[in-house]
């Protein structure tokens, strides 16, 4: 059983950054795909961004220039920088890592974007 924890999330600004970490318990190597999602209150829980474990990138159209996903294998642990955040963005981020056919969650880190 792998755990992933989520960290970085916070208050910010509009046109603020924060960068988000995700880190996992066990070598994320082994992973096909790892994400990050976010559902905002109301809302269903949406992709945001995903890295392969070639480091391929894709991105929800709503954050394509804006956000960045990254990975550090050595440290088990995924990126998500944003920037230019809008109150739009303010949910809650979640991260996640996918080899078939195991699926793993993270709890979740806040981000609120208010003045």
């Amino acid at each position: 059983q792998v755990q992933l924890v989520e960290s970085g999330g916070g208050l910010v600004q509009p046109g603020g950054s924060l960068t988000l970490s995700c880190k996992a318990s066990g070598p994320i190597s082994i992973f096909y795909v790892m994400g990050w999602y976010r559902q905002a209150p109301g809302k269903q829980r949406e992709v945001v961004a995903g890295i392969s474990r070639s480091g391929s990138t894709t991105y929800a159209d709503f954050v394509k220039g804006r956000f960045t996903i990254s990975r550090d294998n050595a440290n088990n642990t995924i990126y998500l920088r944003m920037n230019t955040l809008k109150p739009e963005d303010t949910a809650l981020y979640f991260c996640n890592a996918y080899n078939d056919p195991d699926l793993y969650w993270g709890q979740g880190t806040p981000v609120t974007v208010s003045s």
